[in-house]
């Protein structure tokens, strides 16, 4: 049977990971271009 303490190993780990892979996405250089569209849409006239 698995206990509380290993569960929250597993949940700590998985978050983490989850973190670094969010981390890994937002700095690819294939987004640039998407994220800096994004950026300038506020200055944007109508």
């Amino acid at each position: 049977m698995i206990d509380i303490t290993t569960l929250r190993v597993a949940a700590t780990v998985s978050c983490f990971v989850l973190f670094l892979g969010i981390v890994a996405w937002a700095y690819a250089r294939r987004n640039a271009p998407r994220f800096e569209e994004a950026a300038q849409l506020p200055f944007e006239q109508d």
